[in-house]
């Protein structure tokens, strides 16, 4: 552990929450050497009906100056020192707590109301966080479901103010947001927008697992009108209707994957206009949510422009577990110092669901970081870097993994 930053996680699944709250700042409080700084606290579903109870629990059992969390559908976290586990659709409480010396941290809460127009000046976004881009703050972000309409637009923001810094995080299952600001004894049980806090002094890489494998040829956008394809060009240069190269591809599939696109067939965008050689990993995934056989146009969830290039993807438990794997090993040899903690924001549509087998995902990343604390919960849309910029996903695993700044 690094002598600037101490980070623990605790998993509790009692069903009683005063109980839960126990044994998670019990387990806590008997590894933790210094002062904490900060908690994240996620709680499943199961513990709705006490959720305006978690928060005076938590502070009593474990004062903490700064706190945030949701409500999920499942939680991810330590059952033991050296084990993740991912509790779906059971009682689950998971607690990460952070000691971190020489490091700011700044909470916030926004409302959709308050976010500045996209033509504001950074000032109007340091104004809102409370944080200047010279402390360049790394972010943890969560939201209620209703706040999604607007995160694109949070998150197009915060890039802008604050360019080269990680941005994660994933919108609450529920409706529930917990939120404490020590600085102005505020705890509160919040029902609206996102919250969150920013942290200078503090390294942070992220791992985005977007699940999905490239399939046919990567074709480039030649008539499209909002998020509608109308016409594409493969790489011979022949241009016909999106649809039709849709149906050209479908017909090189195996029957396996012709199958597989009936319901786990999406689109990629290229999230680099410049970049020559566009392969796994290099793409946006999207959601195709229509067809005009009229128009021979495909709708995808995205806003879309002619220049870009497109590759379709199929989604399967076998391409997700390869394409984590192959990320989790490429970023291994790579980091240049031991990390101190994560934080794994998942899917809904991913755990035992798609894995047919519990705590994939976690445990993967457990093997290749062992003793390394794990916490986070299941998303309705996770949030994490591609690229230089930041963007909502779906049906991805994000991690946060925290080291102590040089």
């Amino acid at each position: 552990m690094s002598d600037k930053i101490q980070w623990l996680n605790a998993l509790s699944t009692k069903p009683s929450l005063e109980e839960a709250v126990a044994e998670v700042a019990d387990t806590i409080k008997t590894q933790l050497t210094t002062t904490p700084d900060l908690g994240i606290v996620f709680a499943s579903v199961m513990h709705a009906t006490d959720y305006p109870r978690l928060m005076p629990l938590l502070q009593k059992q474990l004062p903490i100056p700064c706190v945030i969390g949701c409500g999920a559908a499942g939680v991810i976290g330590m059952k033991n020192p050296h084990q993740p586990v991912e509790v779906e659709g059971k009682y689950g409480l998971s607690l990460t707590v952070a000691s971190l010396k020489g490091a700011k941290i700044t909470p916030f809460h926004i409302l959709s109301e308050n976010l500045p127009d996209l033509d504001s000046p950074p000032f109007a976004w340091y104004d809102l966080i409370g944080v200047d881009a010279q402390e360049n703050p790394h972010f943890i972000l969560l939201a209620e479901s209703f706040f999604a309409s607007r995160i694109n637009e949070l998150l197009e923001g915060l890039d802008y103010a604050y360019p080269k810094t990680v941005k994660i995080g994933g919108l609450a299952s529920t409706s529930a947001l917990f939120y404490y600001d020590g600085s102005n004894s505020k705890r509160q049980l919040l029902t609206r927008g996102a919250i969150g806090v920013a942290i200078s002094g503090v390294a942070v890489d992220a791992i985005v697992a977007q699940g999905c494998r490239p399939v046919g040829d990567i074709y480039q956008v030649t008539k499209a009108q909002k998020n509608v394809i109308l016409e594409m060009s493969d790489h011979r240069g022949h241009s016909d209707t999106a649809l039709n190269c849709l149906r050209r591809l479908i017909a090189t599939l195996s029957p396996t994957e012709q199958k597989l696109a009936t319901h786990s067939l999406f689109i990629g965008i290229a999230k680099d206009e410049f970049q020559v050689e566009l392969g796994a990993g290099d793409f946006l995934i999207r959601n195709l949510i229509g067809v005009d056989p009229k128009h021979g146009a495909l709708a995808l969830g995205n806003r879309i422009r002619p220049g870009q290039r497109v590759q379709f993807h199929l989604r399967d438990a076998k391409a997700s577990a390869e394409e984590l794997e192959t990320l989790l090993v490429n970023y291994s040899y790579r980091q240049a110092s031991q990390p101190v903690g994560a934080l794994m924001f998942s899917c809904l549509g991913r755990g035992e669901g798609l894995y047919k087998q519990p705590n994939f995902d976690s445990q993967l990343f457990s093997h290749y970081f062992p003793d390394i604390p794990l916490g986070g919960f299941f998303c309705n849309g996770e949030i994490g870097p591609l690229g230089s910029s930041t963007f909502l996903h779906g049906y991805t695993s994000v991690f946060g993994i925290f080291y102590p700044t040089s």
